[in-house]
């Protein structure tokens, strides 16, 4: 619970409608002083203004820092060493980029002497849970001011309101009816003329794809080099993590790569209808998955698979900071370890298909797999295997054909 008249409050701030309101709220209200803080995770031409706007609004100070880096290379990459997906079609982008943001935000709470921090996050979402835990595993003592839990703004058009009457540049809505969330590991849609799950998304509303029919109709191919199960260089040229990453999203873009449509289960416990765009993390899962299948121990592989749901919802669910988060990423990474070696993919339209792989790490023996004569592999010996598996099958159908 926020503390009634905090001195000085920290807000995870974007310059959208939503924060910008709220940063003149927290003034009016708390009657404090409030430092507006924005992530650089890779939204491009949106953050220009961002800065200025906050001081207009009435930010004591504002920070705009450029985490792209420890992004990619601290969080997307070991959600991708883990092949983390949420109910099978959802990339995580949102989930991975707010454990970031509120570490951030804490670093520079604890710098600046401040005793709360604020989020613009709804009583209805996921991203509530996800800055909050992670402020509670980072600075407990800080308390949380959640103004959408608080205030009577209850609509888009009360806030609106309340914008044009504090001077705060309303950003026009009409073309674009839907709330959007990017980073540079996707963009997400949601709200709005989507909440009607029946109703296709308009073509115009993607900022990133092509849209598969549009996409060239020469496909491309790329060959991706990992190492231990991170990515490492594309088409032979190592890159840096965001390098990497921007050139797969060109590249997988173009080809209309990363498209899902999905209705996902909240934390909280409703349905919601997200869209999104993910076409370099969907070309990485291709390929990982493609090596992996060449250099993981069969048991080894069927464990991780196993486990790789319960650690996507510790992401979606907000426990990134939790022990039982970083006691499972150990295990994914001694997993990883053999996950060394090259990818060969073609991009056409909308679909990714694997055209070849290869590792110094490979499980794959030819002279074992071959349908050809050989001398390592004696076929008689199946027989036996195949007698004690099938045991007790036997011994169920005997008993049955007593009764």
């Amino acid at each position: 619970m926020a503390p009634r008249s905090p001195k000085k409050v920290v807000l995870a701030y974007s310059g959208g409608l939503d924060t910008s309101v709220i940063l003149r709220w927290l003034i009016e209200t708390h009657r404090c002083e409030v430092i507006a803080f924005c992530a650089d995770l890779g939204q491009g031409e949106e953050l220009l203004t961002v800065r200025d706007k906050a001081l207009k609004t009435g930010a004591a100070r504002a920070f705009v820092e450029d985490v792209r880096e420890e992004f990619v290379r601290d969080f997307v990459f070991p959600m991708l060493r883990a092949t983390a997906v949420y109910e099978g079609g959802y990339l995580l982008g949102t989930s991975i980029a707010r454990p970031l943001i509120a570490k951030r935000q804490v670093e520079i709470a604890l710098r600046e002497g401040a005793d709360a921090v604020a989020h613009g996050a709804t009583g209805k979402g996921n991203d509530q849970v996800r800055f909050e835990l992670a402020y509670a595993a980072l600075a407990p003592q800080l308390a949380v001011i959640a103004p959408w839990r608080e205030w009577e703004l209850d609509s888009r058009s009360a806030l609106i309101a309340f914008a044009q009457r504090h001077d705060i540049p309303v950003p026009v809505t009409a073309d674009r009816p839907y709330s959007t969330d990017r980073n540079l590991f996707h963009v997400s849609y949601e709200g709005g003329i989507l909440e009607d799950p029946w109703a296709e998304p308009p073509p115009k509303m993607f900022l990133l794809t092509a849209s598969p029919e549009d996409a060239p109709d020469v496909p491309a191919q790329v060959t991706l080099d990992f190492e231990a199960g991170n990515p490492v260089a594309v088409d032979g040229r190592p890159l840096g993590p965001v390098e990497l990453l921007e050139r797969l999203n060109g590249l997988g873009a173009a080809h209309g790569i990363g498209r899902v449509d999905l209705v996902e289960n909240r934390y909280v416990g409703m349905k919601s209808r997200g869209v999104y765009e993910t076409p370099g993390g969907t070309i990485l899962h291709a390929a990982h998955r493609a090596l992996e299948s060449l250099t993981l121990d069969r048991e080894v592989l069927h464990l991780r698979d196993s486990l790789t749901p319960r650690y996507a919802e510790m992401i979606y669910y907000g426990y990134w900071f939790s022990p039982e988060r970083a006691a499972l990423q150990r295990l994914m990474d001694e997993a990883q370890q053999d996950v060394t070696g090259t990818v060969r993919l073609k991009l056409y339209k909308g679909g990714i298909s694997v055209l070849g792989r290869k590792s110094p790490r490979s499980l794959y023996r030819p002279d074992f797999a071959t349908f050809e004569a050989d001398q390592v592999y004696r076929q008689k010996d199946a027989e036996g295997f195949i007698n004690l598996n099938a045991l007790r099958l036997k011994i169920r159908a005997l008993r049955d054909r007593r009764g």
